[in-house]
C-alpha cells in the first residue's frame, strides 16, 4: 500500500492563497457588505484552524511544544491577525461605529453582526486600542450634540426622560454586541455629555420641580445623578435652598404662633416625604434637609420659640404635653433630626421658667446624656485603637428614668454583631460597676457592605434587619420558620421585619 504524507508548508499555503483572496473580496466590499464578508471569512478560517489542529494535534504536541515553538492554534491566529486583521481593522471600526450610531438613531441593525465583528477586536487582543477608543470618541461627540440641541427645545423632565432612555439602551448594547468591559467607561461618556455639562439648567429645572411638586421627575433627577460622583451634591443644595426659602415665607406671613408651629410641622412632614420617597432616604438630603430647618435668624427663631412656650397657658393638662414632647424630643436625639441642640436647650430653658423645673427634669437629662455620650464614644474609640478589634461601632449609654419607655428583645446576634457588643461591654465595666446595660436594638442602624452582582453596595438598615441579612451569609436559602428560631423573633417581628426588607425602596 503506498503511503501518503502531508507536507505542513503546503497547508499554510494553501491558508494562505485562501486569505489573498479573502483580501481581494474584502477590498472590493464597503460598509455592511464588508462586516459580512469578514464575519463569514473570520468563522470560516477558525474552523480551518481548528481542524489543521486536530489534524496535527500529535506534532503540535510533542514536536512543536519540544522545540518551544508557537501552537498551530496561536500561528492561525498571528496569520489572519497580519495579513487581513491589520489591513481592514479601520474600515471595520467605523463601519460598525456607523451601524452604531444608525441604532441610536432608531434603525434596525443587525446586533448578532456585530457582535461576531466585535469579537474579532477582541480575539485579537486589541479590542480596547482599535476599537474602544475610537467608539467612546463617537459616542461623546454624538450625545454632546443631541445634548446641545435637547437643552434648547426639551424641559426639564423631558430632558431627563431622554437622558435615562439613552443610558438604559447604552446599557443594552454591551449586552448584546460590546464587551463587558465597556459598559462604565461608556455610561460615563453619556453621563458626562447629558448631565454634568448641562447640570447647571437642569438645576433650574430642580426648582420648578420642587415647587409643582413633581414626584416622579425628582425620583428620576435622583436616579440619575446618583450615579455620578458628587453628582447629587448640587441637587441637595438646591433642595436645601428651596425650603429655606419656604420656611422664611412661612415666617413672614405667620400671624400667630399656633398657626406657624402648625405649618412648620406640615412642611417639615412633606419634605421628609420627599427625602424618604424621592431621595431614598439618602444622608445627603436628610443634611439639607435640618441645615434648611437651621435656615431662620436667631432673632426669628427666639421670637418663635418665645410664642410657642406661651400657648402652654392655655393647655389644661400639661403632663400629657410634657410626655408627648419627651418622645417626640427623644426621636430628634436619637436620630440626629434635631435642627439645632441649642435651640433644644433654648425652648427647656424656656418651659423650665413657664413650667417649674419638675417639668422639665427629664428632658434635661435626656439632652445631657446625649452630652455624655459623646464624650463616652470618644474614649470607647481611643479603647478600639488601643486594643486594635477592628471593629466600627457607636453606643448611646441612656439613663432609664430619663427616657421613653422602648421594646426591647431577646434578639439573637450573628457573630459579627455579638463581637461588637462583648467589646463595649468590656470597655464599659473599666468605667463603672454600677450600671447593668440593657441594648434597645429596635433603635440601632448597621451599616453592611452587600457584594452583589455587579458591583458592591453599601446598605444603611436597622438593627433587626441587619441580623436577619447576615444569616444569609452561611445560608443561601432559609425558611420563614429559620429565620424566626434563629433569630429568636415571634411570628409578629419576623413579619414586621421580612415585610420592610421586601417592600422597602433601595
Amino acid at each position: 500500500m503506498e503511503r501518503k504524507t502531508i507536507d505542513l508548508e503546503q497547508c499554510w499555503d494553501y491558508m494562505q492563497k485562501g486569505i489573498t483572496k479573502l483580501m481581494k473580496i474584502l477590498r472590493e466590499r464597503h460598509d455592511e457588505f464588508m462586516l459580512r464578508e469578514l464575519e463569514e471569512r473570520w468563522i470560516t478560517h477558525k474552523v480551518m484552524v481548528r481542524w489543521l489542529s486536530r489534524f496535527f494535534h500529535y506534532l503540535d504536541q510533542y514536536f512543536i511544544a519540544g522545540r518551544y515553538l508557537p501552537p498551530l492554534n496561536a500561528v492561525g491566529l498571528t496569520c489572519f491577525r497580519h495579513l487581513v486583521y491589520m489591513e481592514v481593522r479601520d474600515n471595520a471600526r467605523k463601519a460598525v461605529i456607523t451601524r452604531i450610531d444608525k441604532e441610536r438613531e432608531g434603525e434596525q441593525i443587525d446586533r448578532s453582526l456585530l457582535k461576531n465583528v466585535v469579537d474579532i477586536f477582541v480575539e485579537m487582543d486589541q479590542y480596547e486600542e482599535d476599537f474602544e477608543v475610537q467608539m467612546l470618541e463617537d459616542t461623546a461627540n454624538y450625545y454632546k450634540s443631541k445634548a446641545t440641541n435637547w437643552i434648547e427645545v426639551e424641559s426639564c423632565p423631558d430632558y431627563m426622560l431622554k437622558a435615562e432612555d439613552c443610558l438604559r439602551r447604552e446599557r443594552e448594547r454591551v449586552t448584546h454586541y460590546l464587551h463587558f468591559s465597556t459598559e462604565q467607561k461608556l455610561v460615563e461618556k453619556v453621563q458626562h455629555e447629558l448631565l454634568v455639562t448641562h447640570a447647571n439648567q437642569l438645576l433650574d429645572g430642580v426648582r420648578a420641580l420642587l415647587r409643582d411638586d413633581k414626584v416622579e421627575d425628582l425620583s428620576r433627577m435622583y436616579r440619575l445623578y446618583q450615579k455620578i460622583p458628587k453628582g447629587l451634591d448640587p441637587v441637595a443644595n438646591v433642595f436645601k435652598q428651596h425650603v429655606t426659602a419656604e420656611g422664611t415665607a412661612l415666617v413672614q406671613q405667620a400671624e400667630e404662633a399656633s398657626s406657624l408651629v402648625r405649618k412648620f410641622i406640615e412642611l417639615h412632614d412633606k419634605y421628609m416625604t420627599y427625602v424618604n420617597d424621592c431621595f431614598i432616604n439618602h444622608t445627603l438630603f436628610h443634611k439639607a434637609l435640618k441645615e434648611a430647618f437651621e435656615g431662620g435668624s436667631d432673632e426669628a427663631i427666639e421670637e418663635t420659640l418665645d410664642k410657642v412656650v406661651k400657648l402652654l397657658a392655655y393647655i389644661s393638662d400639661k403632663d400629657l404635653y410634657a410626655e408627648f414632647y419627651r418622645k417626640k424630643l427623644a426621636r430628634r436625639l436619637l436620630f440626629d433630626r434635631s435642627a439645632n441642640e441649642d435651640h433644644e436647650k433654648c425652648i427647656l430653658t424656656k418651659l423650665k421658667q413657664q413650667c417649674g423645673g419638675q417639668f422639665t427634669s427629664k428632658m434635661e437629662g435626656m439632652v445631657m446624656d446625649l452630652t455624655l455620650a459623646r464624650d463616652n464614644q470618644m474614649k470607647f474609640e481611643e479603647y478600639l485603637r488601643d486594643n486594635t478589634h477592628g471593629i466600627d461601632l457607636t453606643v448611646t449609654v441612656l439613663t432609664t428614668g430619663f427616657w421613653p419607655s422602648y421594646k426591647s428583645s431577646d434578639l439573637n446576634l450573628p457573630v459579627e454583631m455579638l463581637k461588637c457588643v462583648e467589646v463595649f461591654k468590656e470597655f464599659y465595666e473599666t468605667k463603672t460597676k454600677h450600671r447593668k446595660l440593657t441594648w434597645i436594638h429596635s433603635l440601632g442602624t448597621c451599616h453592611i457592605i452587600g457584594k452583589f452582582e455587579p458591583k458592591t453596595i453599601e446598605l444603611v438598615v436597622s438593627t433587626y434587619q441587619a441580623a436577619a441579612l447576615l444569616l444569609f451569609n452561611s445560608a443561601h436559602k432559609l425558611s420563614y420558620s429559620e429565620i424566626m428560631m434563629q433569630l429568636n423573633l415571634t411570628h409578629e417581628d419576623v413579619v414586621r421585619l421580612l415585610h420592610s426588607l421586601s417592600c422597602a425602596k433601595y
